[in-house]
């Protein structure tokens, strides 16, 4: 089989998605699946073939840089450099790429804010800078750089025009592909280094500008016709077709990890685990599934070089990419099939274990990241057994590559969104495993009826979630930005998602908030990635809430999360506050829990019996009123001082977690307080009052179980587990058994 590599470029950076790196390949290989890449789509005549095209403008170039570069040379550190730039090298550049001479241009107005394009072909923006300008910086006075850098300014431009699809931007040094990314959640654009290319005289880099660049790759009638914009849509489609392969592959990486950890003869302990019952088959899928978030964050990290600490040696950063990087692991799982010796899960163990330290761990270049994610408790039951190497490298093989034809190619983690992760998510939704464990056999299972979530037919498209963020988002942003301290502003707004899933929604809103602070933290309408990556951190910090029912999904969308707010060398956010397991369609507040069990709470719903509810009904409201909900001071009991729970987050919203000791005093005094007596009365009142509405309230009351004067006598029963209806009690909960339990919460079961 053949295998695509995903770095054959050594003087090209991808940013985003646009054109990702598995289509530039097929471009440069002349793939003849992708339409566009003929001598005649490029103009070319004679019987001219592009290998020759391209060799002659390269011929013809070297000399236009030798030129350049003997002026750039006598020129003072501080001069910008546009007009050399332009005529000894950019405008030569773009000759040889069939423009012509291109025309300087007039500045365009749009929504009163103007904008210097220095140059146009048709509907193509060319904004050519000096060589003296960095195309990441203002530079006042300076045209083309003094209201924003040169790549903001011509990305702030596509973003708000309606005709400008596509457009470049270079400062004679580098050269950047935009496309209108209004839609998108992080920057995107392809990047040549001119001067490392032709001083390297790296050719077949050139050949890709060439082809990429060239003048018939943005000639349309309509921007959305040109070949860049068909190519980009090529690759979403594939994009979409790994899509479905990932989703296949997170579940055959569970199965392989599955099964190589109850067949192989050292894990006896864990076999007897699950044979006696002590580890349900349910948490060991579940921390099967966690080690497969482990991988998928580290892979991400990883590939966005966001993982190591940027201050640490280049001896450990070395170290730990040759010897225990899981893009070592990757390569080896294509080009082996593994044995029965267990030294590859030792050395990611390793990696897993100084992650979750207190310490880090600095001869690797590897931060303490904190969280649960990391923790022992995480995979308490797995962490420390014994893997074969072939199940493992099988989990990454699955989790790293698709296979298409008979070409395997790599996962584009690097630009891994939260669309893929929601996939994932929908797609594990109605699976569960089926263990033999004398046969050594872990299966995933579909439960039956349950097929379509299995495709993500309940996920919420992206589409979607823009139209809202335009329409319920933006114009919160809009005034929190007219605010005397819009940063502040911005850092007390509160997006709450209570039905988050993998956290889609979260962190699409997440983005569009980070991208207007660090726009107003910068000046600049596009802010440079470092000015992003620092905002998304401290808008995922302050300002995102999300509740699910499902725990997968809570622990995903911390992932998710995680993933997008990772700054070098700081710990993972913590986010155990702000991300709740919990059922977010029931519900109450401090007001309604004072004035007690409503007689709405007796409406007979599916299942109940209508002449008990009513009976219920009615003694509720004599019992409301004959106690006059005045039976005691409320105010002097410790466990309803709701005040102490809100004062607690305030105080551990106070505390800096851009250090592992603060993470660490936030997850101990949030434990704390969870544990509090008073936050376990207060929730406990809480559960009661919502149960009152979803009690089955059916004449069936166990034998040898009565109401004697008010107080209940207590059983640890449940009619329907895990749905909270019938547990503890015989018989529904009425007024003057919520205020009993209110006076003596003690006497109740909690949990």
């Amino acid at each position: 089989m053949q295998i695509k590599q995903r770095d054959i470029f050594t003087t090209i950076h991808v940013e985003g998605a646009i054109l990702p790196p598995d289509l530039l390949q097929r471009i440069v290989s002349g793939d003849s699946g992708l339409e566009g890449l003929t001598p005649e789509s490029y103009h070319l005549v004679g019987g001219e073939k592009i290998n020759e095209a391209v060799n002659r403008a390269w011929n013809r170039l070297q000399g236009a840089w030798l030129s350049f570069r003997e002026q750039r040379e006598k020129l003072a550190k501080d001069d910008p450099a546009t007009s050399l730039t332009r005529e000894r090298w950019l405008l030569p550049l773009f000759r040889e790429l069939d423009y012509g001479r291109l025309p300087l241009s007039r500045a365009i107005e749009i929504e009163n804010r103007s904008y210097p394009i220095s140059h146009f072909w048709q509907k193509t923006p060319i904004h050519l800078v000096g060589c003296g300008v960095d195309m990441d910086k203002r530079m006042p006075g300076v045209s083309g750089a003094a209201r924003s850098s040169p790549h903001s300014m011509a990305q702030e431009f596509l973003n708000r025009s309606d005709e400008y699809l596509w457009g470049l931007v270079s400062n004679g040094l580098k050269l950047r592909i935009l496309r209108d990314n209004l839609s998108l959640t992080r920057q995107a654009y392809v990047e040549f280094d001119l001067e490392a290319m032709m001083q390297g005289e790296v050719y077949a880099d050139f050949v890709l500008l060439w082809l990429l660049c060239h003048q018939s790759r943005v000639e349309a009638e309509r921007p959305e016709e040109s070949w860049l914009e068909k190519w980009s849509n090529s690759a979403r489609e594939q994009g979409a077709r790994a899509l479905d392969q990932l989703r296949k592959g997170v579940e055959e990486a569970i199965a392989a990890l599955g099964k190589g950890f109850i067949s192989h003869p050292s894990n006896q302990a864990l076999k007897q685990a699950l044979r006696s019952g002590e580890l349900d088959k349910q948490e060991f899928y579940r921390q099967l599934l966690r080690m497969v978030y482990r991988l998928i964050f580290l892979f991400v990290a990883e590939d966005r070089q966001l993982l190591l600490k940027p201050d640490a040696g280049t001896e450990a950063k070395e170290t730990y990419t040759r010897f225990y990087s899981t893009a070592r692991l990757r390569r080896l799982a294509y080009k082996q099939r593994g044995s029965r010796h267990s030294d590859l899960f030792h050395s990611l163990r390793l990696v897993m274990h100084k992650l979750g330290s207190d310490s880090g761990c600095p001869e690797l270049a590897l931060p303490a990241l904190g969280s649960f994610l990391f923790s022992e408790r995480a995979i308490a039951d797995i962490e420390f057994q014994e893997l074969g190497n072939r199940f493992l490298l099988d989990a990454l093989r699955s989790l790293a590559f698709i296979t298409e034809g008979n070409t395997r190619r790599p996962v584009d983690y690097k630009n891994l969104g939260s669309e893929e992760l929601g996939s994932v998510y929908e797609s594990l939704l109605e699976l569960h495993p089926e263990l033999d464990i004398s046969a050594g056999v872990f299966e995933l299972k579909t439960a039956g009826g349950h097929e379509r979530k299995t495709t993500g037919s309940y996920y919420t498209p992206a589409s979607l979630i823009q139209c809202l963020l335009d329409s319920a988002l933006d114009p919160v942003l809009e005034e929190a930005a007219k605010q005397p301290d819009p940063e502040q502003a911005i850092l007390d707004l509160k997006i709450c998602d209570p039905a988050c899933g993998s956290g889609h929604f979260l962190i699409a809103a997440a983005h569009r908030l980070a991208h207007r602070l660090a726009a107003i933290r910068s000046g600049e309408g596009e802010p440079p990635p470092e000015a992003l990556r620092s905002a998304l951190r401290d808008v995922i910090g302050h300002c995102i809430y999300g509740v699910d029912i499902n725990e997968m999904a809570v622990e995903l969308c911390k992932v998710g999360l995680w993933m997008e707010a990772l700054e070098p060398g700081k710990p993972l956010s913590f986010l155990d506050h702000r991300i709740q397991c919990g059922n977010s369609l029931l519900g109450a507040t401090p007001a309604l829990l004072d004035k007690g069990i409503p007689d709405d709470a007796f409406k007979p719903i599916e299942g109940d019996d209508k002449k008990l509810c009513s009976e219920y009904k009615k003694q509720n409201k004599k019992e409301r009123e004959t106690r006059q909900l005045s039976f005691f001071d409320a105010a002097g009991q410790p466990w309803m001082r709701l005040g102490d729970q809100a004062a607690a987050l305030l105080n551990l919203e106070a505390i800096d977690d851009s250090t592992i000791e603060g993470i660490e005093e936030k997850q101990r005094r949030y434990r704390e307080m969870i544990r509090s007596q008073g936050y376990e009365y207060n929730r406990l009142r809480a559960d009661a009052w919502c149960t009152a509405f979803v009690w089955k309230k059916t004449p069936a009351i166990p034998a040898g179980h009565s109401r004697e004067g008010g107080n209940p006598q207590i059983i640890d029963s449940s009619d329907e587990p895990g749905n909270g209806r019938n547990s503890g009690l015989p018989y529904p909960i009425t007024e003057e058994v919520y205020r009993n339990l209110e006076k003596t919460p003690s006497r109740f079961p909690n949990g």
